[in-house]
């Protein structure tokens, strides 16, 4: 509080700041202060002669100190959230630095002061490829005492799996276990991340900037500009593109069908580049919402607040819940509204639930184990929002400015006797023509990028993993790159599922694509897979990395697993090494940026 004695302000002056500084938040206070300092140097016109002259105070320096923000990101959400997180902190008057973990070097954490992580968590509970290495640090001997540092944890994840932000709550503990501070507790983001991820932060800011004394009046500038910058599409906003094509790649008698969707992108100001997601909002099928509503006995019209917008039940599950995926913390809430012993008994036993949730659904559980004790709005409260869908963009925006194509792989399989559904493909594929909108924004996969021009690159995409190495070719094409191109490509036949056989070929004839192996695993008794193909040409493929070559790998992970296995059995075998000397020397592919994976 402020005091009349030896103070230049009168007594009304002084009542009036008092009142106005009990008011303010410590984020205001901050620049406040900033402000008063930038524009301490404007003269004072007519002071009166008698006034006492104010002493020039000099503000104090704030406290130097020092942000690090580490990312572990697969496809790129982290990354985006920790530099965002990064220009707020900067334009706050702090001094930030943002970096993947696999740049860091690890022992600048020995002269750390402020850590904040944001962590994607990759596969069954894995940390994402550029986090491996730091992680393993942090678990390690050579991990540093960390009682100097404090810090704070964000966790990204998808509560359908079930290690569930394993990566965040395992660095969170292990910063912990050094020594290191918290300055807030870790908080573990579902698909729908954006607003608990922007809360974390804020508290975050907020604890920075309670020790902070001045934020430079540029900054605040900085900060206004770009608080008028205009919206990016997300999941919030998004762009409504126009489908103007849409073609089934696989010919009659496939088991598959793979839709080929082209969407226009004209006035959207949209830009991406290879290996980056668009992500499709998709919406529920009706036949199943109507199935779900009568299960239930709740009336279609009824109205639910969903996270304060009032929606008819049926609005609600029909376009903003997710209805389709069993996980363990939905069944545990589910849990909560039933007597049913059956339903409890399957709680209990993990292995048996994990088989039960698998390719089931609400309306399997509202069937098999009701009556259950709610109403509309508690069922509703159960649920998470339906996620976007991600599909690896199959098209270079140089070749085709004005677009963006995807490569979707229909899913439609059978469990109890009903059809299964998956929720966007057969969206697309059932419901949408060309014409029709769908509602869109890009995802940046900054860990799945072309290298330079004169770079060889081996792309390893079975089904519609191919799709992102489309857009890779195209590019390349376009730029008239040097670097040698080699795909492996995998299906069931040759006959129906050669995806996109006619431009692979024509690349193949015109030299823009050096090599091409495919492996049809059902046109012979013995299956065939990629990871055969590469065996057979380890030689070759050892000389590619030698030589320097980048090795991408897309589609599932299960695959992807199998192709790095076949990988590191090449390289034991062709450069003689042991199978220690062949996992470092893939990782030191990775660390150059040599290895890249786009896992699902």
């Amino acid at each position: 509080m402020l005091e009349v004695i030896n103070s230049p302000f009168n007594e009304k002056q002084v009542q009036q700041l008092n009142e106005l500084l009990a008011t303010l938040t410590p984020q205001q206070k901050i620049w406040l202060t900033g402000y008063l300092t930038a524009t301490a140097n404007i003269a004072v016109v007519d002071a009166p002669k008698n006034a006492a002259a104010p002493s020039v105070v000099q503000s104090p320096s704030p406290k130097e100190k020092h942000v690090t923000i580490l990312y572990a990101s697969q496809t790129g959400n982290a990354q985006k959230l920790a530099e965002q997180f990064g220009n707020q902190l900067q334009q706050s008057g702090l001094n930030v630095s943002v970096s993947s973990m696999s740049d860091y070097k690890t022992n600048a954490l020995k002269k750390a002061q402020y850590l904040l992580i944001v962590a994607s968590t990759h596969g069954e509970g894995e940390p994402p490829d550029n986090a491996i290495a730091f992680h393993s640090f942090l678990h390690g001997k050579r991990a540093p005492k960390l009682d100097h540092v404090k810090f704070a944890v964000l966790a990204l994840g998808d509560s359908s799996y079930e290690f569930f932000c394993q990566t965040g709550k395992e660095f969170d503990l292990q910063l912990e276990k050094l020594g290191a501070e918290r300055l807030v507790e870790r908080v573990d983001c579902d698909l729908d991340y954006q607003e608990p991820a922007e809360k974390w932060f804020a508290a975050v800011k907020e604890k920075l900037l309670e020790e902070t004394l001045t934020t430079p009046a540029s900054n605040q500038e900085a900060a206004v500009s770009k608080a008028q910058e205009g919206k990016e599409y997300s999941r919030k906003n998004p762009f409504h593109a126009e489908i103007i094509e849409k073609i089934n790649l696989n010919a009659t008698g496939s088991n598959k069908e793979t839709i080929h969707l082209e969407l226009s992108l004209e006035d959207s100001g949209i830009i991406f580049e290879p290996g980056d997601c668009l992500a499709i909002i998709p919406v529920n099928n009706q036949n199943l919402v109507d199935s779900l509503i009568s299960a239930l006995g709740f009336e279609p019209n009824e109205t639910v607040d969903v996270d304060g917008a009032t929606l008819s039940l049926k609005e609600a599950l029909l376009n903003t819940l997710e209805i389709t995926l069993l996980t363990k913390p939905l069944m545990k809430k589910l849990a909560e509204f039933t007597n049913n012993e059956k339903f409890h008994a399957l709680m209990v036993d993990s292995e048996a639930l994990k088989q039960y949730i698998e390719g089931r659904d609400l309306l399997d559980v509202v069937e098999q184990f009701g009556p259950f004790q709610w109403d509309a709005q508690g069922f509703v409260n159960c649920l998470r929002k339906i996620p976007a869908r991600l599909y690896s963009i199959s098209s270079s925006q140089l070749a085709y400015p004005d677009e963006a194509h995807v490569t979707i792989g229909v899913v439609r399989y059978e469990v109890d006797g009903r059809e299964r559904l998956g929720v966007c493909s057969t969206y697309i594929a059932d419901q949408l023509e060309v014409g029709d909108c769908v509602q869109v924004y890009v995802q940046k996969n900054p860990n799945f990028k072309l290298p330079d021009d004169e770079t060889p690159i081996i792309m390893i995409g079975p089904g519609t993993g191919v799709a992102p190495f489309r857009a890779f070719i195209q590019e390349r094409e376009e730029r008239g790159a040097s670097g040698e191109n080699w795909l492996f490509f995998g299906e069931q036949h040759f006959m129906t599922d050669f995806l996109y056989q006619k431009e692979w070929l024509n690349w193949l004839k015109n030299g823009v694509l050096t090599k091409l192996d495919v492996a049809f695993s059902r046109d012979q008794e013995e299956k065939v897979y990629v990871q055969h193909k590469m065996l057979k040409k380890a030689k070759e493929f050892y000389e590619w990395l030698e030589k320097g070559a980048a090795v991408y790998i897309c589609g599932d992970k299960g695959m992807a697993k199998d192709v790095q296995e076949t990988i590191i059995q090449i390289i034991q075998e062709q450069g003689n090494k042991s199978r220690e000397e062949a996992e470092a020397y893939l990782e030191e592919l990775r660390k150059q940026k040599r290895y890249q994976r786009d896992v699902y």
